[in-house]
């Protein structure tokens, strides 16, 4: 365990010094010095702006994502255990997996407004197929004579869903919930920047109006340690909780 850490500590480390000497190689205006962008996320801290920027791109993930989560495991375990079903909406899901998120976007824009309704459908209709697919493997990947073995001493369908059915799809579930949350979030910034009046994208999009590239990386950086931090204390242990049974 404690090699592993020192691994990740050391790449960060190197990570920071590449970082460093291409930025004095390059341009540090070009490319900002690793100091440089953590002074600027230190003034936009106490700004205020920067808070209140990934607060509500934060929350736009999150409903985002609940959503894409929850329609796409009902569909993609329907898919996954209904053969008619999964012939039916085949067609679709591969439509929906090769439609181009920009695309998703702007038709959302252009038939709702620009306003959060569409702007959290659109992030949700990106996310939802790559999660129905995800499921609907899991689904088909359900080891169905220990149904059988439920079925034959007559456990309830209750403890039979919670405690055999359920438990085999949660590495799909965790898939599609990390795989979900680096997705969801990138599209959440391209919402923003392309129709919001907050949020980090909306500001990602004044600083570059402004070729402004360290409040660029300043902004970037604190988005991504946020999400890291909900990787790190959110997902991670859940992960490691739902494992145990393996």
């Amino acid at each position: 365990m404690k090699n592993r850490y020192s691994l990740k500590v050391t790449s960060l480390i190197l990570f920071l010094c590449v970082w460093q000497f291409a930025s004095i190689w390059i341009d540090v205006d070009v490319l900002p010095s690793p100091a440089r962008v953590a002074s600027s996320i230190h003034e936009h801290l106490f700004a205020g702006d920067l808070l209140s920027s990934v607060a509500i791109t934060l929350a736009r993930v999150g409903v985002s994502f609940f959503i894409a989560m929850a329609f796409g495991i009902a569909v993609g375990v329907l898919m996954g255990r209904n053969r008619n079903w999964d012939a039916a909406l085949d067609g679709l899901l591969i439509l929906s997996l090769n439609l181009p998120a920009l695309v998703v976007i702007i038709l959302c824009y252009l038939w709702f407004g620009l306003g959060e309704f569409a702007a959290v459908l659109a992030v949700s209709i990106n996310k939802f197929p790559i999660v129905v697919v995800n499921m609907r493997e899991g689904a088909k990947a359900v080891d169905m004579d220990l149904l059988q073995v439920t079925q034959a001493f007559k456990v309830s369908p209750y403890r039979t869903f919670f405690k055999v059915y359920l438990p085999q799809l949660y590495p799909y579930l965790l898939a599609s919930a990390r795989s979900g949350l680096a997705l969801v979030w990138k599209i959440v910034l391209v919402v923003e920047l392309l129709g919001r009046s907050d949020g980090v994208g909306f500001k990602l999009g004044i600083y570059f109006q402004f070729f402004d590239i360290t409040s660029i990386l300043a902004y970037s950086f604190a988005f991504i340690f946020v999400v890291m931090i909900i990787e790190l204390l959110v997902i991670a242990p859940l992960d490691r909780r739902l494992m145990e049974w393996r």
